[in-house]
Order: C-alpha cells, then structure tokens, then sequence
C-alpha cells in the first residue's frame, strides 16, 4: 500500500508538471486527434467504396481498428516512458530512478504520465459508432459492451508485455528504437486489420512471438462472429497473463545486468 501511494502521488505531480503548458497540452490534443481521424478516413473511404475487406464489415474493421487504438492509449497512458528506456540508459536518467522509494519498473512508469485525450475520444468515437451499428443489426447484444471493455485492457497488457520486453533488450542493446518500430508499431498497426489479409508464417508471428492477434482479433471472432466459445476470451486472457510474466522475468534479468553510467 505504501509503494501504491508513492505511486499514485508521482504520477499526479507528472500530470500537474504537463499542465503547466497548457497551450501546449490541446494543442498537442487537438492534433493527434485530426491525425488519427485522418488516418482512419483514408482507410474508411476505401472500406466504403468496396462494403468491407476480406469478408469483414466496414464496422467490425472499425471495431478492430477501435480496440487495439484504446488499448495503445491505455498501455502509453500508465507506462509511457516503458517506451523510452533507451533514452534513461543513454543519459544515465535511470540511477536517478534507482533512488526513488519505488521498484525500478514502477518509478519508470511514473515518469511523464500523458493524458492521450485525443487517441481516446478518437478510439472511444469509432468505437461507439461501429457498436452501435452493430447493435442496431443485431449482430451483437448488449453484452459485448462491457465485454469489450475488457478485451481493451486485456489488449492493453499485451502491448505493455510486448513494449517492455523490447525495451528490456535496451541493457544490452542501449538503443531500441528501430526494434520497437517493428516490434510495437507494425504489429500494432497490423492488428488493426483482420489477420486473415496476411501470409500464413506473419499470422504466425502475430500468434507467438508478437501475439498481437489476442488483443482485439481473436475476440473479436467470438464477439462480433460468433465462432468458437466463450474459451476464446478467456484463451486471451490467459496469453495477456503470460506475456506479463515471462516480460517482467525478462525484465529482472535485464535490471539485474545494468551497470551506473557514473554520472
């Protein structure tokens, strides 16, 4: 309870260091938000032209697209700099974090918490939209509300597995940032689609090594089409609770490894 504490009191002076800047904060909003509706535009307008792609609906590409979004916003929200271990190893930022009243990890996630409005009223508004019409067909029940809920934060653990496992290779590799492009970025943006539009051996890779396919695609074909059982969601879960456990595993190690810079 006492490191819960600490943990909650560094983030809330994170957030109040941010608004300091307040131009800065929804200027920075309001942009992410046009860039990301644009992005999902471009692809929409495609989706339109051609009532969906590979057998999916214009709505369950929404939904996909919506989910693995929300669970990125979720995942860099509460452990951005997760992301930038590289930057702490380089400039030797990371003793400073060894002398906070918190364990490594946890001292690093309190470090720029961001409020991603934008991605999330961009995410939750494709979302919303896409269930909706979901709804309205009768495609879905209103059960896949909350259970949706719960596939984003599953989502959401898998992404924070998979990001700090490759930041983890940073105490070997020092610099990380074209293996995250390929192992976080790709693989999200990959996600975003039905699986089905890929290779056999890059489905593969979306399975087991980065099993991006558990965040939003494979409950999806419970939820949204109805195949296989209610074992598909739990499978997920179960997938999210081992990347966790084999990423802070890996996570030790790396820790364990590292040397001060000295400055």
């Amino acid at each position: 309870m006492r490191h819960l504490r600490v943990f909650l009191l560094l983030i809330r002076a994170s957030v109040k260091s941010r608004m300091q800047y307040r131009f800065n904060f929804w200027m920075s909003t309001l942009l992410a938000s046009l860039v990301s509706i644009s992005e999902f535009l471009m692809v929409a307008v495609v989706l339109f032209r051609f009532q969906g792609i590979d057998g999916w609906s214009i709505y369950e590409v929404g939904y996909l697209y919506s989910v693995i979004s929300l669970s990125k916003v979720v995942y860099r929200s509460l452990a951005n700099d997760v992301h930038n271990l590289d930057r702490y190893l380089v400039s030797g930022g990371l003793d400073q974090l060894l002398l906070r009243p918190l364990p490594l990890l946890a001292a690093l996630m309190t470090q720029n918490f961001r409020v991603l409005l934008g991605e999330t009223l961009q995410g939750g508004g494709i979302l919303a939209f896409c269930l909706y019409k979901l709804l309205a067909s009768g495609q879905v029940g209103w059960m896949a509300v909350p259970l949706t809920l719960g596939v984003i934060l599953n989502g959401a653990a898998i992404l924070f597995a998979i990001g700090l496992a490759t930041s983890t290779l940073g105490f070997w590799m020092t610099k990380v940032e074209v293996l995250q492009t390929l192992t976080e970025d790709a693989s999200r943006s990959a996600a975003q689609y039905p699986l089905t539009l890929y290779p056999g051996w890059l489905k593969g890779v979306f399975f087991t090594v980065l099993p991006v396919a558990f965040a939003n695609y494979v409950p999806a074909l419970y939820l949204l089409r109805h195949q296989y059982g209610w074992w598909v969601l739990a499978a997920s879960a179960g997938v999210a609770g081992l990347c966790i456990a084999a990423a802070l595993a890996f996570w030790r190690i790396g820790a364990e490894r590292y040397q001060s810079t000295g400055s």
